[in-house]
């Protein structure tokens, strides 16, 4: 997408969506929110990751940089193509306004074994040979990634570096062995990509063709237990018995007091250049087929990054290190051309990073709710924003506009209120005001703001490790208001049709 004009937009996860099947999904509600976002004349749908949960059921620790998520999977096409009966609901249905992973992952991945076994079944010859035409595409992560999660399964869900010496370090043998061995269950992870991939391109259609481009999320670390790191361990630093010797993490700040020690692995950069960066450019490829743009989570780790010894239990005492910086980005525009990326540059700023983001072009973040903490030259004030940026209400990393506005300081609380013109009562409306007036690019809102809701529907809390990514609503939530209001602002803004006034 080209944001040469003004634009506006939310920031929804997949897994948020209404529908039956516990979880959001590629489904018919995500074509529904697509609607929704059209007539309220929003342009822009800003996504969390897609790859597979890991840890804590995050997005940010998955199990493969380049799968995307079984959860994601909508089941009503399956039925329609005759590969999987309606599948009865569990026992007391699902929670239509939060994810129970525990309840929803067996069930999901059951009637994913059923409809590939269907599929297997009785799939048509057209279907078949499609299915091995992606196969052979994308072998370059798939093959890997579908042996990964057998050997996962076979291995009682034990971490790679726990299984058999020879398929923890991938002897060739060892490996081939494994492929025969686990052939049926090669496939059956195959099949859910497979599936995936075509529900993300066809729900891209849909939004592309209602003038609705998706934004991304790529988050800049893997996780250790990944497919990614048992593929390379020579592009992280690993010791010899595959443990990182130092973890990805940034240090104290508002967010947590002792810093947050993410535990991912480090790249090794130089190793990576040696290789003119080509594990990024395949990444980033494969990125551009499921968004118009994306988001990088973290980008001022690409200028520095912050090393934590793996001895250490929290972020206090690591140390910053230079990152790839230019060379990286260049390889990856001379490979695939400019690059749609939108720089999540918070956090610890320094020149470096500005400078870094500003070479490519890339636009910045402006978080609205972190105005209110200074005077008026604070960068976040919506009369401070420059035009190449992106001004949010909130990210998921955020309280809701509501939920701030409970529990920010008196004196944030005054600023805020006098800055806005507003009470609690329509803040929510206030901050989406400011930031859509700002004379940022694209500005984006939390769903959860639109609604405004309170600070029991937030996303995600940084730094703590139960209740997140678990929030849905569902459209009895919604009601006319919200989209005819947004609709109005996004008009008034020049940010969308001016019929909408």
């Amino acid at each position: 997408m080209n944001l040469s004009s003004r634009a506006a937009g939310v920031l929804l996860h997949i897994t948020s969506l209404p529908g039956p099947h516990g979880i959001g999904d590629f489904g018919p509600g995500a074509r529904h929110f697509v609607d929704w976002l059209a007539s309220a004349g929003q342009s822009l749908w800003q996504l969390l990751p897609t790859n597979p949960i890991g840890p804590c059921d995050s997005p940010y620790q998955s199990v493969s940089a380049f799968a995307g998520s079984p959860l994601m999977v909508a089941l009503e096409p399956l039925v329609e193509r005759g590969w999987l009966s309606a599948p009865p609901l569990p026992e007391g249905g699902f929670d239509s306004r939060r994810v129970d992973y525990c309840k929803v992952v067996p069930w999901r991945m059951a009637q994913l074994r059923r409809a590939a076994a269907g599929f297997f079944a009785q799939g048509s010859a057209a279907d078949k040979q499609a299915f091995a035409a992606y196969c052979d595409a994308q072998a370059g992560w798939l093959d890997d990634y579908a042996l990964y999660m057998a050997l996962k399964a076979a291995n009682g869900e034990r971490a790679w570096w726990q299984w058999d010496a020879a398929l923890a370090r991938r002897d060739a043998q060892a490996l081939q062995a494994a492929r025969a061995q686990h052939a049926d269950e090669l496939r059956f992870w195959q099949f859910v990509q497979w599936c995936f991939d075509t529900q993300c391109a066809a729900l891209k259609r849909y939004a592309n063709e209602r003038g609705v481009s998706i934004i991304g999320d790529l988050p800049i670390f893997i996780a250790h237990d990944s497919v990614d790191c048992w593929s390379r361990p020579d592009l992280y630093f690993l010791d010899d018995s595959f443990q990182p010797t130092v973890v990805a993490g940034v240090p104290p700040d508002g967010f947590a007091a002792t810093g947050q020690r993410w535990g991912n692995p480090l790249y090794r950069w130089d190793r990576m250049a040696a290789e003119g960066f080509g594990w990024w450019i395949a990444r980033i490829r494969r990125a551009l087929t499921q968004a118009d743009l994306f988001r990088i989570d973290h980008f001022r780790g690409f200028a520095g990054y912050y090393e934590i010894p793996a001895s250490h239990p929290t972020a206090e005492h690591g140390t910053w290190v230079p990152g790839p910086g230019k060379a990286l980005f260049e390889a990856i525009e001379r490979a695939l051309g400019r690059l749609p990326i939108i720089a999540e540059d918070l956090g610890l700023i320094t020149p470096d990073v500005v400078a870094l983001r500003d070479a490519f072009g890339f636009p910045g973040m402006k978080i609205v709710q972190f105005a209110f903490g200074a005077d008026a030259s604070d960068p976040f004030l919506p009369h401070n924003h420059g035009r190449n940026f992106i001004a949010y209400t909130g990210t998921h990393d955020n309280d809701t506009a509501l939920g701030w506005w409970d529990h920010c300081t008196p004196r944030e609380r005054a600023y805020a209120g006098s800055y806005l013109g507003t009470g609690r009562d329509g803040f929510h409306w206030a901050l989406i005001r400011a930031a859509w007036n700002s004379v940022a690019q694209v500005a984006i809102a939390p769903m959860q703001d639109v609604l405004g809701l309170d600070g029991a529907h937030r996303m995600n809390l940084p730094g703590s490790t139960e209740g997140n990514w678990a929030w849905r609503f569902d459209w009895d939530m919604v009601g006319p208001e919200p989209g005819r209001v947004l609709g109005l602002m996004t008009a008034a803004a020049g940010r969308g049709p001016f019929e909408l006034l």
